[in-house]
């Protein structure tokens, strides 16, 4: 039998209860990793956990808030508990707080900044550690988004802290590099998932903005996300990988 991909390689994925998080979990167990599934909300973070499993996956959950410092070093304590190592760290969870730049409020800024970035910055901080002990080293991952690269109406405070995220990716090539990991981010645009389809017109408009004619989807991000953890991509070290269907080269604005 063919090896998979990600035989015994482990992974941390936090925000997966759904959409992007989930299906780049389910993917990677489907590839033969064990997959410690992170959310925010204990229901979605074990149904998603069960569903992987259903699907012959081996998947476990820890709810919890990731940009929670006690928290996020319990998560990486868990994986190596449970799994004996930690390969592989996709800072996946965030959160989008809409407002006019004008008007915006320090609680929502604050609350922006706190989980983007802090919970990226110090779930990175944990992990590095572990994996610095580890011979292979590791590979870490953050879900950046297409905003920090193209300004997006009423999402000055997001687009900044996911501009962030890819300057931290290079600035841990310089940290991080002598020990075997490397860090990439992933810069997603338009996407279907449970949150965007909440907009009927959500997937008719980008559909028509996108250059090759349709919104993405949570596997076409996945499939990206599977391959920079992967060890196929760990001379690839500090970079951004957008995956917008050709949006940001003309970047049309849905306004």
């Amino acid at each position: 039998m063919q090896p998979k991909s990600f035989d015994k390689k482990v992974a941390v994925v936090t925000g997966a209860g759904q959409g992007i998080g989930f299906e780049i979990c389910r993917q990677l167990a489907k590839e033969g990793a064990k997959v410690l599934l992170n959310d925010l909300d204990a229901g979605l973070s074990e149904n998603a956990a069960k569903r992987i499993n259903e699907e012959g996956g081996h998947c476990i959950s820890m709810a919890g808030d990731s940009s929670d410092l006690n928290f996020i070093q319990d998560l990486v304590n868990l994986a190596v508990k449970q799994f004996g190592a930690l390969d592989i760290v996709i800072a996946n969870a965030g959160i989008t707080l809409f407002g006019d730049f004008l008007t915006y409020s320090s609680e929502a800024f604050n609350k922006v900044l706190q989980v983007n970035m802090g919970g990226t910055f110090f779930l990175t901080q944990a992990a590095a550690k572990q994996m610095k002990q580890q011979a292979a080293g590791g590979s870490i991952l953050f879900t950046s988004s297409i905003t920090g690269q193209q300004a997006h109406k009423d999402l000055a405070a997001y687009a900044m802290t996911k501009a962030a995220l890819d300057m931290l990716a290079r600035n841990l090539v310089i940290e991080l590099s002598q020990y075997k990991i490397n860090v990439n981010t992933i810069a997603p645009g338009a996407t279907i998932t449970e949150r965007t389809t909440n907009d009927p017109d959500y997937e008719r408009i980008w559909s028509q903005l996108t250059p090759m004619g349709r919104a993405g989807t949570t596997a076409d991000v996945a499939n990206a996300a599977l391959f920079l953890v992967s060890d196929k991509a760990k001379q690839i070290t500090g970079q951004c990988l957008v995956i917008d269907g050709g949006w940001s080269v003309i970047s049309p604005s849905p306004f």
